[in-house]
């Protein structure tokens, strides 16, 4: 797909392979696409051969050449019926009365077997008998004391977490074998603190390129296939061509912030006809040239280095020289004179660099880009409100909401200040792509589904910030008297939480929805184009489609889409629809994790007043800190095209750490053998080996990451 590009702007356009047969199926699908015909050849009702900027026709009779854009067909409405379904499920939560909330918390663990009882409310351990302590009950509001409440405990960071008495412990242990790293560091620094954690200096990006980082790179197996990266010099319009399309069929797919149409047709002719200059238009076409050659270079670039006889899954470039880079320190050069302007582009430019510096490993950078984007878009719509009844509307909520989840997941996990972005959520509203479109655009859709992906993942972000607000609320309610939610209500709170978040799974559409116990599978290979499951000749890496998966769950049909097999050959599926897929399934346990996890901090602290359905609700935090598709191939192969990287490597860090405790602390043992299924010890054991190997890659361009990875070397014993 990125590697077919047209050819210069007076020369016919070649038609691409991979589009040609995807358009194909959808033609089959839905009747033919209109062509792109230009209003003169269809004003004389002649073929336009639909060059860009101008067809030859206009250009012989020196005549304005102006192209339709093509709307929604019916059945392009699909993003409207998910929208439907958000708000229904906003509804639910918003309308849900936590005091009438009050069944068993065995409702939302059904599926597991119950255990024995000796009394409708008495605590028991998990062989039967019961254990010491009061009783599992309700509490009236009034009392000073929580009774088991008092056993609970969330936190929304895995920094929060290392002071656990439990981690402390651990943590000590290893810093008996790590006489060179300061782990008491960690109680004293904040969250954003760890990123500065084993680094030896500040460090900041080249304000240049040395040399060219090209193949063959290292590998386990062999040299990798040459990779040119595309520099300054090599600027023409075929390579401004390749260079755009793996962007847009990449990034913009993960983060919707520009618009393909107008950029290819307008925003690209203008810097190649009249140069770059200073302005907005030529510092987005440099940050798009270097996010394409992120895109080509993470995909089918060297790996940077080979850790543990693997080659890493951060490609192309180095460590200090990232790929892009040159096209980078050009949008750098020219940001300055944007920096205060109130304009749409000027919000997309602070996010694109965002996502750049993430891509290189730059955590603070990253975040400071991102805080930048956030404030550049409110104050766009306090100064031009009417924007939001402009045809520009829908790309300004798309704007408004990728900065906002990338906000709260900084606030909840680093603790960084938001900007209050989310104060005018109800201003905004919630995007529906009803905006212009090009036929790429639609093929990537209907392939991938990236409008349902990002949907999906804007209710998700909001109920995280629900769930953060009643749980922190439940941790400070003991203070005081309050009219709705009492005391002894928190494990209540844990239980309705989590039936929220079964809602927003089983609310999905079916082109995204999963079977929870696999999360590597397809979600239904029937609702994909045939054309993801063709051997396509191409060549650029990013256009592979994948042949008919072999592989299936035990006992299951179902295929998979993603691998614990580190070192089988990774599938490449077009339009990136692995990390689409992965990141949405990822965060969804990732939020199921942090609704659990209190569970398992009373059976860490309070196993003797742990009841059968504490032990429930361990079990689910355990089951949901599993197999997490974005550290499994192929998607962790593509390191530096996955957002915010950095948020899972935290989490990944967190989760080996309860890992290791759930084998060594008996309670956790117990639960493991007795509530968390048969095949939880082999996939608890895949799971360590794959986040243990996302570690080991990632510490190579991770200064945070570098002391995490000694830390769980030394806990769970291994050797370099």
């Amino acid at each position: 797909m990125m590697g077919d590009t047209p050819a210069s702007p007076v020369a016919p356009v070649p038609a691409s392979p991979l589009l040609a047969l995807s358009a194909s199926n959808l033609r089959k699908e839905r009747g033919a696409i209109a062509a792109q015909a230009c209003d003169t050849c269809r004003s004389r009702k002649q073929r336009c051969d639909e060059q860009r900027p101008k067809c030859s026709t206009c250009q012989k009779f020196g005549l304005e050449c102006n192209y339709r854009i093509p709307q929604p067909t019916k059945k392009d409405k699909t993003l409207l019926e998910i929208l439907d379904r958000i708000k229904g499920l906003e509804a639910k939560v918003d309308s849900l009365n936590l005091r009438n909330t009050f069944a068993s918390p065995t409702a939302v663990h059904g599926h597991l077997p119950p255990g024995p009882t000796t009394g409708s409310d008495a605590p028991m351990s998990l062989s039967g008998h019961p254990l010491s302590g009061t009783a599992y009950s309700l509490h009236d509001a009034s009392s000073t004391t929580s009774g088991t409440d008092e056993h609970f405990k969330y936190v929304c960071s895995v920094h929060q977490m290392l002071a656990w008495p439990a981690i402390r412990q651990v943590l000590a242990a290893a810093q008996q074998k790590l006489p060179t790293i300061d782990l008491g560091a960690v109680e004293r620094e904040k969250p954003a603190g760890l990123f500065q954690l084993g680094s030896t200096a500040s460090r900041s990006l080249p304000t240049h390129t040395p040399y060219r980082v090209m193949g063959p790179g290292p590998t386990a197996n062999g040299p990798t296939p040459t990779f040119l990266p595309i520099t300054m010099s090599d600027l023409n319009w075929d390579s401004m061509q390749r260079l755009s399309k793996a962007y847009f069929d990449s990034f913009n797919l993960l983060c919707p912030v520009l618009d393909r149409h107008f950029f290819l047709s307008s925003t690209l002719p203008s810097v190649f006809s009249e140069g770059f200059s200073q302005d907005m238009a030529s510092t987005i076409a440099f940050l798009v040239f270097a996010l394409g050659e992120v895109a080509l270079a993470g995909s089918s670039g060297p790996p940077i280095h080979v850790s543990n006889r693997r080659p890493s899954g951060v490609k192309g470039g180095s460590k200090d020289i990232p790929p892009g880079l040159d096209f980078f320190n050009e949008a750098r050069k020219r940001m300055g004179f944007n920096l205060t302007d109130c304009s749409i582009e000027n919000v997309q430019i602070f996010f694109l660099a965002s996502i750049y510096y993430g891509t290189s490993f730059y955590p603070m950078d990253f975040w400071r880009m991102s805080t930048s984007a956030s404030l550049a878009c409110q104050a766009l719509l306090a100064s031009t409100p009417a924007v939001m009844s402009s045809p520009r509307g829908d790309m300004v909520r798309r704007l408004f909401w990728n900065c906002s989840n990338m906000e709260t997941l900084l606030n909840l996990e680093f603790g960084l200040t938001p900007t209050g972005l989310e104060k005018i959520e109800s201003v905004v509203g919630l995007p529906d792509f009803s905006g212009p479109f090009s036929d790429e655009d639609h093929i990537s859709n209907q392939e991938s589904h990236y409008q349902e992906h990002f949907a999906s993942q804007i209710v998700l972000r909001r109920l995280l910030v629900e769930f953060h607000g009643v749980l922190s609320q439940g941790m400070s309610i003991r203070r005081r008297n309050h009219p709705i939610l009492r005391p002894a209500d928190f494990s209540i709170r844990l239980v309705s939480l989590a039936l929220q978040l079964e809602q927003w799974r089983g609310m999905l559409p079916p082109q995204l929805r999963w079977h929870e116990e696999s999360s590597g599978a397809f979600p239904n290979t029937s609702m994909y184009s045939p054309s993801l499951y063709s051997t396509i000749p191409t060549s650029t890496p990013m256009t592979t489609s994948l042949p008919p998966p072999n592989t299936a769950i035990p006992g299951s049909a179902s295929p998979l889409m993603f691998t614990t097999d580190l070192d089988a050959v990774p599938v490449r599926y077009p339009y990136s629809l692995d990390i689409q897929v992965a990141l949405l399934r990822s965060r969804y346990y990732h939020t199921k994790y942090l609704v659990h996890r209190p569970y398992l901090y009373k059976a860490l602290h309070h196993p003797d007043a742990m009841t059968h359905d504490d032990a429930l609700g361990a079990a689910e935090c355990l089951k949901a800190t599993l197999k997490w598709p974005v550290a499994m191939s192929p998607t962790c192969t593509r390191k530096r095209l996955i957002p915010c990287v950095f948020f899972f490597t935290q989490n990944l860090f967190g989760i080996l750490l309860l890992l290791h405790l759930s084998t060594t602390v008996p309670i956790l043992r117990r639960i493991q053998s007795t509530l968390c299924g048969e095949r939880f010890e082999m996939d608890a054991s895949e799971t360590v080996g794959l986040y243990l190997d996302w570690m080991r890659d990632i510490k190579e361009v991770d200064c945070t990451a570098q002391w995490q990875w000694e830390v769980v070397k030394a806990v769970y014993g291994l050797e370099e």
